[in-house]
């Protein structure tokens, strides 16, 4: 494989930035700048030097084969933080041959070395793009193996079964206990129950990873802008005394107690006044149909039947105005009421995340999905069409951790990294 490098810190001036170098050869290159490091995983405060003089003094490491993130010989250069000098560096490393590294290169070699499997490099992305407490326990959770040693978990239950099928097959005419098919039964069983877990916890899980959605809906004039603005506490949304001022939805993200939440302000719902309008409101009902949680926010705490679903929130807006009735309420100018409709939304949220699977991304699920419906067999089947259910379910786990089929996702998966990872 080639060489290469890229800035594994966030670019721009800081502290320490740090320059990792891939790739067989790695030490040879950066004894070329610093010169000589005896023992791999030690630190060398080393001065980099080019024909015009010292460039930087800087702390370097290098990890031989199998010691390193990608598995191949990797060296690290912890430089000062100025861009002019890792500038200077990279000029350098690129006179040598060494080329920048692409988006996710690092990882894909990690993959391709057999490091990490597919599923973790999956939890390392989300690791990398977790906003919230929830998302970073999520994808660690991934990208630390737990899906992994789930499957070879599956994996030994599909081994054991198949065997047994497969005896059964090859002595038929053999005295072959009466046991073994109760047994294969047993166990195609037990991995039918755990892949259905997994799959049915799958909604919860893939919402914490991308967020969850509640949308602010009501009659115009309902203060559902004014909502938004308070939660943000800032100016997202045009407040106006005009119906009809809210056309396009308006989105808010927060973290909510470790939890990611966009608010979507929505066109007010009434018979539009024209077409521009129309498209308003017929956008905010199939936006607040689709989303998690739906705000049925009016003065009169009247809601729209027609869009309401299990776990919705009837709240009255403008308590500072007006009597309040029993329920929730909220006034956007003085912000009471506001901390219990979050606590209440949190809530419901927290409930339906209780149970979240390790799985979170679609790939994931269609794979436990596939190999659960390959063991949909029954006694009355022959031992052949079971043996090769078994098969067919085994190559799904083997798709689900990237043992095969891998190609297709690559691209995608990679292109959301950083190039330094």
């Amino acid at each position: 494989m080639d060489l290469i490098y890229a800035e594994a810190t966030p670019p721009g001036r800081g502290g320490v930035s740090i320059i990792r170098i891939s790739g067989n050869g790695s030490r040879a290159v950066a004894e070329r700048l610093v010169g000589p490091m005896p023992e791999a995983r030690h630190a060398y405060l080393r001065m980099i030097q080019d024909d015009s003089g010292l460039v930087d003094q800087a702390l370097v490491l290098w990890f031989a084969n199998e010691q390193s993130f990608t598995g191949d010989e990797t060296v690290e250069l912890h430089l000062h933080g100025a861009p002019v000098i890792v500038r200077r560096v990279g000029h350098m490393l690129a006179e040598q041959g060494v080329r920048l590294a692409e988006a996710g290169e690092f990882t894909r070699r990690a993959f391709i070395n057999g490091r990490m499997d597919l599923s973790e490099i999956e939890g390392l992305g989300d690791l990398l793009a977790a906003e919230t407490e929830s998302q970073r326990r999520l994808a660690l959770r991934t990208s630390s193996g737990e899906l992994s040693r789930m499957a070879e978990k599956w994996r030994s239950l599909l081994i054991r079964a198949g065997a047994l099928v497969e005896s059964s097959v090859d002595f038929a005419d053999e005295d072959v206990p009466d046991e073994v098919p109760a047994e294969v039964f047993d166990l195609l069983d037990q991995f039918h129950t755990e892949l259905q877990k997994q799959i049915s916890g799958y909604a919860a899980a893939e919402r914490i990873r991308n967020g969850f959605e509640v949308a602010i809906i009501g009659p115009p004039n309902a203060g559902k802008s004014s909502l938004l603005n308070r939660i943000a506490r800032r100016d997202v949304a045009i407040v106006s005394d005009i119906a009809g001022t809210t056309r396009d939805i308006i989105e808010l993200r927060i973290d909510l107690k470790g939890l990611a939440v966009s608010f979507l302000d929505t066109a007010g719902l009434r018979t539009a006044g024209d077409s521009l309008e129309e498209i308003g409101i017929e956008r905010a009902r199939q936006r607040a149909s689709g989303a998690d949680l739906r705000i049925h926010l009016s003065p009169t705490g009247v809601i729209d039947t027609s869009l309401w679903q299990p776990d919705d929130l009837a709240v009255q807006s403008k308590t500072d105005q007006g009597p309040f009735r029993p329920g929730l309420g909220v006034s956007s100018l003085t912000g009471e009421g506001l901390e219990e409709l979050l606590e209440t939304i949190y809530s419901v949220f927290s409930v339906r995340s209780a149970n979240a699977a390790v799985i979170s991304h679609d790939r994931q699920v269609n794979a436990l999905t596939e190999a659960k419906s390959a063991v949909n067999v029954s006694a009355d089947m022959p031992a052949e069409l079971i043996a090769e259910s078994i098969r067919q379910a085994a190559v799904s786990l083997d798709r689900l951790v990237g043992k095969i089929g891998a190609e297709d996702y690559l691209d995608v998966i990679f292109s959301s990294f950083c190039i330094g990872k």
